[in-house]
């Protein structure tokens, strides 16, 4: 089986490349936003209050001030972190992630109260961080584990099919051509045994694996 099928292919590492470079985009971006020297550089108050104004035309209540404003863009904030990091390791070290953000938030509240004179430090900003955090790693491995189990049904799928075609095909066989009948002088050709085709071969073996990512390929010869 393995001569038919040739050499195992190696894994797609698309998802874990693109995710890991989205990551590093974003993580350097936080850490600009939240350690610049001056934040009056950035003009968050001017946009905290457009932003407030907004809000309040639709509905939003008067005593969701700056501080809840602050709070709510804490916990925004990290979720895409908390997404980006959720696809980037690998599905059986997801739990280090449960980690990675809280230690992140925390390096960053502890370099702003320790060189930052002009940034505030506080512990509720990393417990918004890594509410924020959680909430976009939850994301991840919830479409994660949709994409796992749409693959699985598909390959289901196709091994139903191609299980079901054989078996027809067994139980309808093809009729034989009639015998031909010897004409004086010219002797009856006989049927030569031919090798099946490296998609015959494929398609004839039962599956050995379970997890679709074990599933074998192979470049059928059409």
């Amino acid at each position: 089986m393995t001569d038919a099928l040739g050499p195992k292919p190696p894994r797609s590492r698309a998802r874990l490349w693109i995710a890991t470079l989205l990551l590093a985009l974003y993580a350097g971006f936080v850490a600009v936003v939240t350690l610049w020297p001056d934040p009056s550089d950035l003009e968050f108050d001017s946009i905290s209050d457009r932003v407030l104004s907004v809000l309040y035309r639709f509905g939003i209540p008067e005593w969701f001030g700056f501080d809840e404003l602050e709070f709510t863009a804490n916990i925004g904030m990290f979720i895409p972190l908390g997404f980006f990091l959720g696809l980037a390791l690998p599905r059986r070290a997801w739990w280090l992630a449960l980690f990675l953000v809280p230690a992140y938030s925390g390096f960053i509240e502890w370099t702003q109260a320790t060189s930052l004179e002009s940034r505030v430090s506080s512990i509720l900003d990393v417990f918004a961080n890594t509410a924020g955090g959680y909430v976009g790693i939850l994301l991840a491995m919830t479409m994660r584990a949709m994409i796992y189990a749409r693959d699985r049904r598909i390959i289901a799928r196709a091994i139903w099919e191609r299980d079901a075609e054989i078996l027809h095909a067994r139980q309808h066989p093809l009729p034989q051509q009639p015998g031909r009948v010897q004409q004086p002088g010219h002797p009856v050709q006989q049927q030569t045994w031919r090798e099946p085709d490296d998609a015959t071969r494929i398609f004839d073996q039962r599956p050995t694996w379970q997890d679709p990512r074990d599933a074998p390929t192979e470049r059928l010869p059409f």
